[in-house]
């Protein structure tokens, strides 16, 4: 359960937020959504694997592969996210998008872990201001307004995305096995990509439709990114001692 109102700068002039990643804001997590405007950054470091979204009649969504075991996120190294990418859900903090007349605006989850308590940290620094104390937004906020455009814009290209991807024939089933050790085995079943033999089998017109959609570049860098698979292992048996 969320507790989230719109974002005021007089009720949350006070606000302040909690820095840093880990657990306790719900980042031990072994897989994380993915937006279209952050492929480019994101299949630099992970692996972009895609689920179907029954509830949302069976639209791709994406998701970045963070570990092999239930609740592991190898990216997680104390409080420090150790990717080059972080994505965009873990950087939009107890930050939402909400409507108000049709038209976008900002919520804040006031239940979230990273809220403080009113008057809290003020003293000692903890955390940092989501407003700045004569007005505008603090650098906090800045971040998370950034995230929120991000997925503000994935969102709206899904559905129009999905559709192309399964058009042209781009998304088939995958398999992937890792074996670690001789007791250590994982499968991902259920998963879907975009492969870079798909990619290359498509004709002329098809690299054209997917070109004037804004999609070839995204698709090639998901295809691309099967590769970091290897990476994600490695980090794994590093963690495994």
């Amino acid at each position: 359960m969320t507790n989230a109102v719109r974002l005021d700068n007089v009720a949350h002039a006070k606000l302040r937020i909690a820095t840093g990643f880990g657990a306790s804001f719900g980042d031990a997590v072994n897989q994380i959504a993915l937006v279209l405007p952050e492929f480019q950054e994101a299949q630099r470091d992970y692996p972009i694997l895609f689920l179907r979204d029954e509830a949302q009649g069976g639209i791709l969504q994406a998701v970045a592969i963070l570990g092999l075991d239930k609740n592991e996120n190898l990216f997680l190294e104390g409080d420090r996210w150790a990717a080059g990418h972080v994505p965009v859900l873990a950087r939009r903090g107890p930050f939402l998008i909400g409507l108000a007349d049709g038209e976008p605006v900002i919520h804040v989850d006031l239940d979230h872990p990273r809220i403080l308590p009113e008057g809290n940290g003020i003293e000692s620094g903890e955390g940092e201001p989501v407003f700045r104390p004569h007005g505008g937004h603090a650098p906090a906020l800045e971040r998370a307004m950034e995230a929120l455009r991000a997925i503000h814009i994935g969102h709206e290209a899904a559905a129009g995305a999905s559709a192309l991807f399964d058009e042209l024939g781009l998304i088939e089933s995958v398999t992937l096995n890792v074996q670690l050790s001789d007791r250590h085995s994982y499968n991902f079943e259920g998963y879907l990509a975009i492969t870079p033999e798909r990619i290359a089998a498509l004709d002329g017109p098809a690299l054209a439709r997917l070109n004037a959609a804004g999609l070839l570049l995204p698709a090639v860098f998901a295809a691309g990114s099967l590769a970091n698979m290897h990476q994600l292992i490695a980090r794994k048996r590093a963690r495994m001692g």
